[in-house]
């Protein structure tokens, strides 16, 4: 019951961190807790991914595919409460605009939003709608299963910067987000990548392992470039590596459906 308990805690914790979404009860909280709840990071991806499958039909049933796209994307953003989008504007604003590992990490504390962030969030943005536009004028229901394997894939993608690279200290540790940044051993992986599995179930299409390693090396190309300039990750480069890694899941995706 103890191990059913705290595994509850770590979901939770996860739940809590990337979502909008109320947990009825009180949880502890903790820097062990935290690192420990990084075995659900992906699992959270699957949970937003069908809520997100599911705000499209029921939007595309009432209005069309163009409209059920842009209402899936804002209630996307109210349910993780544009966490990963957050961190994708800074990433922009601080590379773009920073010269120098503390230069960069200063401006990537600052909240307000430049002129990289706000032009990189509109073209993300863009290459998501039409990326999801252009699946779902060939299959709406295949696209469906596609964006909960995005959601869920680009997580755990983006989940093993924690194991593939070194975590930078905040420059202003009392501005620092709580972070998972401590990798767990080799079963935490099984279990975030367990659920990888299960939404690959959705649609058993082996073309579709190609859209997971092109957002894979999305994942190991930034993770370069991250390393190249300040020496690591930040919670803000964990996602920005989640936001690009979803989009080149769908541009994967669309590059095995017309070429293979």
């Amino acid at each position: 019951m103890k191990v059913l308990k705290n595994e509850l805690i770590y979901f939770a914790t996860a739940l809590m961190f990337f979502t909008r979404i109320p947990v009825p009860f009180t949880i502890p909280y903790s820097g062990e807790i935290m690192n420990k709840s990084q075995k659900y990071f992906a699992w959270i991806g699957l949970l937003v991914g069908v809520i997100n499958a599911v705000l499209l039909y029921l939007f595309t049933l009432l209005f069309n595919l163009e409209i059920g796209i842009v209402l899936m994307m804002i209630g996307s953003v109210l349910l993780t409460g544009a966490f990963h989008e957050d961190g994708f504007t800074d990433m922009c604003d601080s590379f773009g605009g920073g010269y120098g590992k503390e230069k960069i990490l200063t401006i990537m504390k600052d909240s307000r939003v430049g002129a990289y962030g706000t032009i990189g969030i509109i073209l993300l943005f863009a290459l998501k709608f039409f990326s999801i536009q252009s699946l779902g004028t060939i299959d709406l229901l295949k696209t469906l299963a596609i964006i909960v394997m995005a959601h869920t894939s680009s997580r755990f993608i983006s989940g093993t910067m924690i194991y593939t690279h070194q975590y930078v200290t905040d420059i202003d540790v009392s501005k620092s987000k709580p972070l998972a940044n401590k990798p767990l051993d080799g079963t935490a992986l099984v279990v975030g990548f367990l659920s990888v599995l299960i939404s690959f179930a959705m649609i058993p299409d082996w073309r579709l392992i190609l859209a997971f390693v092109m957002a894979y090396a999305g994942k190991i190309s930034m993770g370069w470039y991250f390393k190249k300039h300040i020496g690591g990750y930040t919670g803000d480069c964990l996602g920005s590596v989640q936001q690009v890694c979803e989009v080149l899941f769908y541009l994967g995706t669309m590059i095995a459906w017309k070429f293979i």
